[in-house]
């Protein structure tokens, strides 16, 4: 196993190079390393550095969205190859910021980041109505619902999700996930929500980890 090109899989991720991750891709392809391998010792391992290095304040949003879209392109190149293996997402997220918001930066930075994780993300964009993220998880089969809002105005439509998804009956396959600058801890529990992350990376590691073990 050439775990040298892996590496530098990883490290070029780390440095945004997403034209030359296409190429280093392709080229561990040719060599015959299997597309899972590639995607878990190369495109993951990457993501999962700069996931630490961002929780650790070493790295800012740009530098992770850079590396996102690195991890983008070499994804890109991988799908095909990863389908004829067989290999399934890990978990299935339908991510959104809720209704009345516009803000899309935060969302944006855990739909990455949890993509980086090895999940398939529903991406319902921003201004996101309550019974879209509960019809989007009961059609796509989703596991976990994401809610982000920055404003302190619309904190409380993720209580109306909750709410919903309890009528719905899904909460038993569903965890609800909540985030944004306005949010924390005790207003996740206030609204009977499941889960409160404070940054993009912690998001990504706890719906990772829930995935996992409804998953099995």
């Amino acid at each position: 196993m050439n775990t040298e090109l892996l590496n530098e899989i990883s490290l070029n991720l780390q440095q945004g190079k997403a034209k030359l991750i296409k190429e280093l891709v392709q080229q561990a392809i040719d060599e015959g390393i299997p597309a899972e391998t590639i995607l878990n010792d190369g495109l993951m391992a990457g993501m999962n550095v700069i996931g630490e290095k961002f929780k650790n304040n070493d790295v800012y949003i740009p530098e992770v969205l850079i590396a996102a879209r690195a991890m983008n392109n070499g994804a890109q190149v991988l799908k095909p190859y990863l389908a004829a293996s067989g290999v399934k997402a890990k978990g299935k997220v339908c991510i959104g910021t809720v209704q009345g918001d516009l803000h899309d930066i935060g969302k944006n930075l855990v739909k990455m980041m949890m993509e980086g994780k090895g999940l398939e993300v529903v991406d319902l964009g921003s201004d996101v109505a309550p019974e879209t993220f509960i019809e989007t998880a009961i059609n796509e089969n989703c596991q976990i619902i994401a809610c982000s809002a920055l404003l302190t105005t619309t904190m409380d439509v993720m209580g109306k999700v909750v709410e919903l998804a309890n009528e719905a009956g899904i909460r038993d396959k569903v965890r609800i996930m909540i985030g944004g600058a306005p949010v924390d801890e005790a207003f996740c529990r206030r609204i009977g929500a499941d889960l409160y992350t404070e940054d993009a990376a912690s998001a990504a590691d706890a719906a990772a980890a829930f995935c996992a073990e409804m998953l099995g």
